[in-house]
């Protein structure tokens, strides 16, 4: 399994091509964005100047990295010779259900068919294709050369091939694969969700300041980051997505979404993306203060 193709530039897609490409494997980038396409690019060659300067891989190793790595505008150019191919675009299932109609239609037919969906049935995409059995998800974590987590969830056809051939291929990787069911919002997402909606709660009903609810989960539970800042990094849209996946699916009012998310979602504000969600960020640093928005006169 040599070929990979990834479909999607966006930060997890190059972060998941960086490190197929790391590990020795032949990968397409494709994007229908040129502009995606560069940026992915120079994204990844930054992410690969970090590990060179921890000493992490050596400066052939970054320069074999690159080279192993090629970008498209074309679906069927990408995956033709594609042993596997993952997609990583943009979590909204109707998007997701067409590009598995195109792959089916394009990929070999040997070829496994993975989405990296946080949330959206595999059952449901695979039955956009002629080839369940092949369909399966391969979630990795953000950002991905460094979390070390990849849920493989097995679909209601997913072949018991299919899930030794991908959970071997996340070990090749360096990653630790976990077997999840098809459930709504998988294991990491169903638990996840839930808290940082719950922070976001906290936060609009007066409990705590975004900086004191940070700090208890961080100090208190030993968390590297809060929630709401985990949240501004996920990308507030995503957080919203998986909520309303979650609460079709699931129902009950635990997984309805908190008003103050969906208005910021609403009004353009997702977190480190768009430069403001819970706190507002300095483009090009790690800098953050929270944002205006949530900072009251005494």
């Amino acid at each position: 399994m040599q070929n990979i193709a990834v479909i999607g530039a966006g930060t997890m897609g190059n972060g998941i091509a960086h490190i197929f490409a790391q590990k020795g494997f032949n990968v397409t980038l494709c994007d229908l964005s040129p502009e995606a396409l560069e940026k992915a690019l120079q994204t990844i060659s930054r992410n690969l100047d970090r590990q060179l300067a921890k000493a992490r891989l050596s400066a052939r190793e970054k320069t074999e990295t690159l080279s192993r790595l090629r970008c498209s505008a074309s679906l069927q150019e990408s995956v033709r010779e594609a042993a596997l191919v993952v997609e990583a675009a943009t979590e909204d299932a109707p998007t997701k259900l067409d590009i598995f109609r195109m792959l089916d239609r394009e990929a070999p037919p040997a070829a496994i068919l993975a989405t990296n969906t946080s949330s959206i049935s595999i059952t449901r995409i695979a039955a956009a294709t002629r080839r369940p059995g092949k369909v399966v998800g391969m979630h990795f974590m953000n950002p991905v050369p460094v979390m070390e987590l990849v849920e493989v969830i097995r679909g209601y056809h997913t072949s018991g091939e299919t899930v030794a051939a991908v959970t071997a291929l996340a070990r090749d990787l360096g990653k630790t694969p976990c077997l999840i069911n098809d459930y709504p919002g998988f294991a990491a997402n169903r638990i996840l969700m839930p808290m940082i909606n719950e922070a976001i709660f906290a936060l609009h009903e007066g409990v705590g300041d975004v900086e004191a609810i940070d700090t208890v989960m961080r100090l208190g539970m030993s968390h590297p980051m809060g929630p709401l800042q985990l949240a501004d990094f996920i990308g507030l849209d995503v957080c919203l997505s998986i909520l309303q996946v979650l609460a079709a699916g699931l129902g009950g009012s635990k997984y309805a979404p908190c008003p103050l998310l969906v208005n910021m979602v609403t009004a353009g504000c997702l977190g480190i993306k768009s430069g403001e969600g819970f706190y507002t960020y300095t483009p090009g640093s790690k800098e953050r203060k929270v944002s205006t928005r949530f900072i009251h006169p005494l």
